[in-house]
């Protein structure tokens, strides 16, 4: 599996687990069949077990917004692209943030790809 298609298919099931008590385990079989990409599985279960610190940093980004206003496949997106941002150290943070703008081409509009790029563009400003 492409880290492309990882990245779609994690946005699918963090979507489906956003605001479920569905098991991770049980949500990752709904998406994907045979055996699970490592990179997706990381993807996944990182977002989730970070989530808690993933959104109190998202929250300090968000300007007019709260979480829970944020349309589901931006928050979802978001929270994907923080979890590569702060915890994935392979991926460089300009991958990151085009990754998670494709991905709001895929799932969500145009104006879906013009937020999420404005909003992770203060992660990169921090980092300067």
């Amino acid at each position: 599996m492409k880290r492309r298609e990882a990245r779609e298919k994690a946005v699918q099931t963090l979507f489906q687990l956003d605001g479920t008590t569905l098991p991770v385990e049980e949500a990752i079989s709904y998406i994907t069949e045979g055996p699970i990409d490592a990179f997706y599985e990381m993807l996944v279960t990182g977002t989730r077990e970070n989530q808690q610190a993933i959104d109190e940093v998202l929250t300090g980004k968000l300007e007019n917004w709260s979480l829970d206003r944020l349309p589901k496949i931006e928050r979802t997106v978001l929270r994907l692209a923080v979890f590569e941002l702060l915890y994935n150290e392979d991926v460089p943070h300009k991958v990151a943030v085009n990754e998670a703008i494709e991905l709001c081409k895929t799932f969500g509009d145009e104006k879906s790809g013009r937020f999420v790029n404005g909003v992770l563009s203060k992660f990169e400003q921090q980092r300067m």
